[in-house]
Parts: C-alpha cells; structure tokens; sequence
C-alpha cells in the first residue's frame, strides 16, 4: 500500500474521531502496484516550509479537504531553518506594493498568532545606524519610507535618534545617529511551525512527509480529462502515485519554479523565475553578545546588511 493511500485512510479514520497527533509518516519504496495508483483530495498542498504550513492552515479552517505533501522525513528542514528569525516591521519596501502591505500586515497577525498559540517571541526593537554624516540623510528617507508603508504611533513608529540616543540602547554601538523600530522582533521559527502544522492537523489537515512531487498537468488537459477521477490539476510523485486535485498550491521554496515548469499545461508566463542570493551567517562564541536587541547598518546595494543579536 503507498504512502498516499496510508494517509488518505488516516484523514478518514481521524475525521471520524477526531483530531490526532502530528502525523510522521516514513519514505516508503515504491511498488509496481503504487505505480498505477490514483487518489483524489480537493487540495494539495506541496511544500512544508513556514509557507506551506501556513497555507495549509488557513485552507483547511476554511473547511477544505487539505493534504500537505512534503519531500523531506520532517517538515521545515530547508529555508525556514535557515535564517535569522527576525519579524520584520515593513520599512523598506516600496510604498503600496505588495510586499509592503504584505510584511506590515503579517508582522501585526504573527504577533497575535504568537500570543494566541503561545510561540515564543520577542519584540526586540531593531537599531539602524549612520556610521558617517553622509548617512544622515538617508536615516529620514528611510523614516519617510516607513511612514508611507504605515508605519506610525508610539508601537510602530521609528523613532530618530541621536548618537548619545543609541548608545543609551545599545552602549557597544558607535554612530553617528540612528532610527529605532519598535516593532521589529525576533520569533522561534520551529515553534512557529509546530504550531501552524498542529492547528492544521486540528482541523483535518493531513501531512504526508517524503511525498516528493516529480510533475503534473493542469488546466484541460488530456491527461486530467482522461484520469476519471475528476479534479483540474493531476500531481504525481516519485513513487509513482497520482493525484487528482481540485487546486494546487505551489510552496516549493526554492524548488517551486521547478514544479511549476514541470506541470504540463501551465502557462509559461506563470512560471517564476529563480533568483538566489546568498547570506553569511557568524556566531560568536566563548562570551556573551555586546548586543541587548538587533542592530543593522543603513541597507546596502547588495542587501540590508548585518543584523547583529543579543
């Protein structure tokens, strides 16, 4: 019997008594009957990243058939293990765009997921420093920026300081002048994500760990046409089985381009383009961080430069 199948007969069983515990599933060989095996579910979601917990969360409160399918033995092994934790206030984005918006709003609802799901976190304040006068400018083009992506009153606000001002927060630090983000905080990603997947599993989510999503087709295509069990998208994985689903959701991370060329009957210009960057990580190591909260330099061409962390 494949993988699939064990969980599909699981998402029955549990939702007939009731919410169980996180589900851990093993990579299981592929067989010569998996091979020919069709499933249905509504919605597939491919990726258990913080994105793809989060997606399959909010679909499945909102009362939909959701299978999370992820490629790895546990989920949020890739990128969302892999960063700085930091919440980001929303200062630097272009004002209206879609990714200001975006990190504004979400900064405010994961600090309330945090609250309500009791994720630890912590709203640490950030420090963005001049080091030279020629950077004083640049500290009130960031604060207007931040104004006009929301950013306002005594929570949110950034406030200007003086360089007597930031060494009173941060007496390690030497600049000239500085912006403080009140808002900007730090969050344990892996509780987050234990807590996204269990809430989804609270309400008929149903994880499967190395499922691993090889192609597919979508829209009219023949081969969903021809499958006969309904559904607009057909995924299939590596061992072979298929899936017939309502609607797909791409959560890839860094393989979600990949996925996206791989389903027959996508249009190419739905493909994203895969852009990489690279980010250094040091820990110090053998006495205690100068730091009492996250200190940045003014954002550089390349990126936004070092966040040092107490």
């Amino acid at each position: 019997i494949s993988l699939l199948r064990e969980v599909t007969a699981r998402a029955f069983r549990r939702s007939r008594l009731g919410p169980a515990s996180p589900l851990r599933c093993r990579r299981r060989a592929p067989s010569r009957r998996s091979a020919y095996m069709l499933e249905r579910v509504q919605t597939a979601v491919v990726g258990g990243g913080v994105v793809g917990l989060a997606v399959a969360r909010a679909l499945s409160r909102s009362g939909r058939e959701v299978l999370l399918l992820e490629s790895e033995s546990l989920t949020g092994s890739g990128t969302s293990s892999r960063n700085s934790e930091v919440v980001h206030a929303g200062i630097y984005y272009t004002a209206g765009s879609l990714k200001a918006r975006a990190c504004v709003e979400g900064r405010r609802a994961l600090y309330s997921f945090c609250e309500a799901y009791a994720v630890p976190y912590s709203r640490c304040g950030k420090l963005l420093v001049a080091t030279e006068e020629g950077e004083l400018a640049q500290l009130d083009a960031v604060a207007e920026k931040a104004r006009a992506n929301g950013l306002s009153g005594s929570g949110e606000a950034l406030v200007r300081l003086t360089s007597a001002e930031a060494a009173r927060l941060e007496p390690e630090v030497r600049c000239v002048g500085a912006l403080h983000s009140p808002s900007t905080g730090i969050v344990d990603s892996h509780a987050l994500m234990t807590a996204l997947l269990a809430d989804a599993e609270r309400h008929g989510a149903t994880l499967a760990l190395g499922s691993s999503v090889v192609g597919g087709e979508c829209g009219g295509s023949d081969a969903v046409a021809g499958c006969g069990a309904g559904g607009r998208v057909l995924l299939r994985t590596a061992d072979g089985t298929q899936l017939a689903c309502d609607e797909v959701v791409n959560c890839a991370g860094h393989g979600a381009p990949r996925l996206a060329a791989a389903l027959g009957g996508m249009p190419r210009s739905h493909v994203p383009a895969a852009h990489f960057a690279k980010g250094t990580y040091f820990a110090l190591s053998g006495r205690p961080s100068p730091f009492r909260g996250l200190v940045y330099p003014l954002p550089q061409q390349a990126g936004l430069g070092g966040a040092p962390r107490g």
